[in-house]
């Protein structure tokens, strides 16, 4: 009897993204079809306005698409209400952003706790929580620190705790080594590798950079809203 291979957890079919400027329409992305699997590390490259960051943010939620199917973990997320919509991607989604988004009034510890002020987790889970997702990312002894006081590469790593406290199965990546320098750039893109490779989380990364690229499983080429190209 054969095995039934496993549901991806990202599935596109058809996925059209469509937009007026003024009275042109922009279409970033054209009946893209496209399967992801659950703890897979994909990067998408491609030239500016591609379709890169568009693609990200309808998996994460973030945007609707104009047509065409998205399903992850098996939810068809852009059917959802908006309050529930808003509930989903707290749990499901963390994003990773290129200049970090760190508020710098509060700690590291603090940045890292705000997505989980909004579930009614108790204090001690929560707290517990927050420890672990910066132990996860080696900054145990920063907790403390505000962002002005750490690294550039240190603050990456505190928004990567803060994508990951919420404990969701996806984490998307917009340019997270843009900002970076070479040695730093490599130290995060080994803490995303390990972050699929041994617990099992599912990574989508947009990077213009061929080396951050090299780290994923697999490199996916977008051009004028196309899928053209996958390379191992």
């Amino acid at each position: 009897m054969m095995n039934t291979p496993p549901e991806p957890l990202i599935f596109c079919r058809g996925l059209t993204k469509q937009f007026h400027k003024g009275a042109t329409v922009v279409t970033p992305l054209e009946s893209l079809d496209l399967d992801v699997a659950a703890g897979e590390f994909l990067a998408l490259m491609g030239p500016s306005g591609s379709g890169k960051t568009t693609l990200l943010n309808l998996m994460a939620g973030i945007d609707q698409p104009t047509s065409g199917t998205l399903t992850v973990g098996g939810m068809d997320v852009h059917s959802l209400s908006r309050g529930r919509l808003a509930a989903w991607r707290a749990r499901h989604v963390g994003y990773i952003f290129q200049l970090y988004h760190l508020i710098p009034v509060l700690t590291a510890f603090e940045n890292v706790e705000l997505p989980l002020l909004l579930d009614s987790m108790p204090r001690r889970a929560r707290r517990a929580r927050v420890r672990a997702a910066l132990e996860l990312v080696g900054l145990p002894d920063r907790m403390h620190h505000f962002p002005r006081e750490l690294s550039g590469g240190q603050e990456q790593r505190v928004a990567i705790a803060r994508a990951l406290v919420a404990d969701p199965p996806l984490v998307v990546a917009d340019e997270p080594t843009g900002d970076l320098d070479r040695d730093a750039a490599d130290s995060v893109l080994t803490l995303l590798r390990s972050l699929s490779r041994d617990h099992r989380r599912t990574i989508v990364m947009v990077t213009h950079d061929p080396r951050a690229a090299a780290a994923a499983d697999r490199v996916l080429h977008l051009e004028k809203g196309q899928l053209l190209e996958a390379t191992p």
